[in-house]
């Protein structure tokens, strides 16, 4: 928790349970459990292995009301939600959300949620609300905004110029800010919550925050994270393209590959489809599945007919290891190919007896 607010000192207060997912349950389920929850259509997210956000919010008892439309949604579109139903409770604006509200009339709006979508990008024509519009549309109606930010950011990152960050979200006035503890922050799997103390302390203080909690190895992870070295995620993120050229040209020269522009991918729920830009080295596309399979597996990325190996990933001392992994498989493509097929075996082996029995 320390080490949490340290990092982002814009938060009152931080809450980490086992992973994003079960941040958002608590988050809603707390805030908003037998209450409507306004939510934009763009950004009803679907993460890995099928679960889709909704749908998990909707299982513990918030009622997702979606506002807008999936490529547009403004201001005016959670204002007519809120106007149209019944809302919070406008005198408690300037203290923050009021667990009164649940009792405010049948079907009241319990929260306003802001959903990053880091694993996708909607372009063209498009238009969404911001973290600050939509905080001061929910202090008005005395609702909290929650804000997921899934990313791990917990400040603005230059080399993300448009990825959200937690900090900033706090500063614009989300009540509570959702992220991960892996991905771009680099740690363990985790879900983390930073907000304002009275948010936090409420979140805490629900039964499922017991459910969802974080073991303390996790826990330690964090702080080892957030106090220790540059995660490798973010040294790989901030890689200067011209130190990745010069290593680039002197391992494909080793490799007997040649030396390309390439651009890299953060991946990994994050930074969606934003472009590194770099270098890699260009092998042969046969060497693609025997690096995958060796040991150590090397995954390079099939392309234009070629196998290429980004070192944004590859840290300066392990370039000794990657120039065996690809020697070795250069060499069992060698003997796989020089290994006679079986058809040509056995037609050799007929030829042979016939001429040992010529009679035959």
């Amino acid at each position: 928790r320390a080490a949490l607010l340290a990092a982002c000192p814009a938060a009152g207060d931080a809450l980490v349970v086992n992973n994003g997912a079960a941040a958002l349950l608590l988050a809603t389920t707390a805030l908003a459990a037998g209450r409507e929850l306004l939510w934009s259509r763009g950004e009803l997210v679907e993460i890995g292995a099928g679960f889709r956000l909704a749908e998990l919010v909707a299982s513990a008892g918030a009622r997702v009301r979606e506002v807008g439309t999936t490529n547009r949604t403004h201001a005016s579109d959670y204002r007519d939600a809120l106007t149209s139903g019944t809302g919070g409770d406008p005198g408690a604006a300037a203290a923050g959300p009021s667990a009164d509200a649940r009792t405010a009339g049948p079907a009241p709006v319990g929260a306003i949620l802001k959903v990053h979508t880091s694993n996708y990008r909607i372009e063209g024509f498009t238009s969404e609300v911001g973290i600050a519009e939509l905080a001061a549309l929910a202090h008005e109606h005395g609702l909290p905004l929650i804000a997921d930010l899934g990313s791990g950011l917990l400040r603005p990152e230059p080399a993300l110029p448009d990825e959200p960050d937690a900090a900033s979200a706090l500063a614009a006035g989300a009540d509570v800010v959702i992220t991960s503890g892996d991905k771009l922050l680099g740690g363990p799997q985790a879900g983390i919550l930073l907000g304002r103390r009275e948010v936090i302390a409420r979140l805490a203080r629900h039964p499922l925050a017991r459910a969802v909690r974080a073991d303390k190895l996790a826990l330690a992870a964090i702080e080892a994270t957030l106090a220790g070295p540059v995660p490798p995620v973010l040294t790989a993120l901030r890689t200067d393209p011209d130190t990745l050229r010069e290593r680039t040209d002197a391992l494909a020269a080793r490799l007997d590959g040649r030396a390309i522009a390439h651009d890299g991918r953060v991946g990994g729920g994050g930074g969606a489809e934003v472009p590194l830009p770099g270098w890699a080295i260009a092998l042969e596309e046969e060497l693609a599945a025997e690096l995958r399979t060796g040991d150590p597996a090397v995954v390079g990325t099939v392309q234009g007919g070629a196998c290429l190996l980004d070192l944004r990933c590859v840290p300066a001392e392990d370039e000794d290891t990657l120039v065996g992994a690809v020697a070795a498989a250069r060499e069992r493509l060698r003997v796989r190919e020089d290994r006679p097929r079986p058809e040509r075996a056995s037609a050799h082996a007929s030829a042979q007896d016939a001429e040992q029995d010529p009679g035959r």
